[in-house]
């Protein structure tokens, strides 16, 4: 190779290679210049890290590349929440229930003062249905759940959101909530022995049973036990809803009921007051355009995607008295399903 034709192959890498550096350079500046949207999600074995995670495309989507969207996994929603409002975070992923007790300041939040503003309803995603199963042997001594007031029964474990679920639907219907803590793994022989008279188990979306109630219909035979007519009638009274289950979906044999009856927690997403309405705004048309898509990826959100704003009614109704972030105030306005009883969110909420 003659020195001209080497100078030119080196001068020609050169180029290469420093076109490469800028370009490199040139997508850091650019990351650098993009804002950060952290959402703080429960931890990353759980299901709604997998379902943050699924989101990340669309929210960066929806705010034209000017976001960079991460998901921060902690221990419990209760502690994503908490990073939020101490300023570690963007979005929170909670429950109506876990909203209501940081309002009420109530569980883990008694005492708790967040440095930040405080969040506000902005965007509920998914259901989870509680409700309430027997010992098959046992059925016929329960007609209502007023029959279990008193009685030994394990409303799942003690502190977890169907849990707290289940004191604010006895506190509804006045009853005397007398739960038993067991292991999940030992629910079938609690049931068996008389341990407990009555188990709670939910459902995700209507479509999952939780993991432990899996093993329990294979163990023994069950029937649930659904809310009679005025029981339904005082919870949704009390601002709660109470969503039909088709058993066939949930339980592999029969358990008694071709429909269950349960108690929805609202699982959303939701921001302080700081966090602009524009954004927000644009995030919730996002996921309503892409409601079935989204169902698509999970049936999780098949709900949402049958019914987007009466799922968002159902997540403020819950907690009427905690304002509504002026994004989501916007949208439901702009399709006619705003009520004026609600308040809007101020910067000082």
């Amino acid at each position: 190779m003659s020195k001209m034709r080497k100078r030119y192959t080196f001068a020609a890498s050169a180029t290469a290679i420093a076109a490469v550096f800028a370009l490199s350079a040139l997508q850091t500046t650019e990351a650098q210049d993009r804002k950060s949207l952290r959402l703080a999600t429960s931890s990353v074995d759980s299901y709604g890290y997998k379902i943050a995670a699924s989101l990340v495309k669309i929210i960066e989507e929806a705010l034209g590349g000017e976001y960079t969207v991460t998901v921060q996994p902690y221990t419990s929603p209760t502690v994503g929440m908490k990073a939020v409002m101490n300023g570690d975070g963007e979005i929170a992923y909670t429950a109506d229930i876990g909203m209501s007790q940081f309002y009420n300041a109530e569980g883990a939040f008694k005492d708790y003062k967040p440095t930040k503003p405080k969040i506000v309803h902005t965007w509920y995603a998914y259901p989870m249905e509680s409700f309430m199963a027997v010992p098959a042997k046992d059925a016929d001594k329960y007609k209502c759940w007023k029959d279990l007031s008193g009685k030994p029964v394990f409303y799942t474990t003690a502190g977890f959101m169907n849990w707290n679920n289940w004191v604010r639907i006895y506190k509804a219907l006045g009853y005397d909530f007398k739960h038993v803590q067991i292991d999940t793994k030992s629910n079938s022989d609690a049931l068996q022995a008389g341990t407990v008279v009555a188990s709670a188990s939910y459902t995700t979306a209507g479509r999952s049973l939780a993991p432990y109630w899996k093993e329990t219909e294979i163990r023994m035979d069950v029937k649930v036990l659904n809310p009679c007519p005025d029981e339904v009638a005082r919870i949704k009274a009390a601002g709660l809803g109470v969503e039909k289950v088709d058993a066939k979906f949930v339980f592999s044999k029969d358990v008694g009921v071709q429909e269950i009856l349960g108690v929805p927690i609202l699982f959303g997403y939701n921001v302080g007051p700081d966090v602009s309405e524009d954004l927000v705004y644009k995030l919730l048309n996002a996921f309503y355009t892409n409601r079935h898509q989204l169902a698509s990826i999970d049936p999780g959100f098949t709900p949402l995607a049958r019914d987007f704003f009466g799922l968002q009614v159902s997540g403020i109704n819950a907690n009427p008295d905690i304002p509504v972030h002026a994004g989501l105030a916007r949208f439901l306005k702009e399709h006619k399903v705003w009520n004026d009883k609600w308040k809007i969110a101020g910067k000082t909420s």
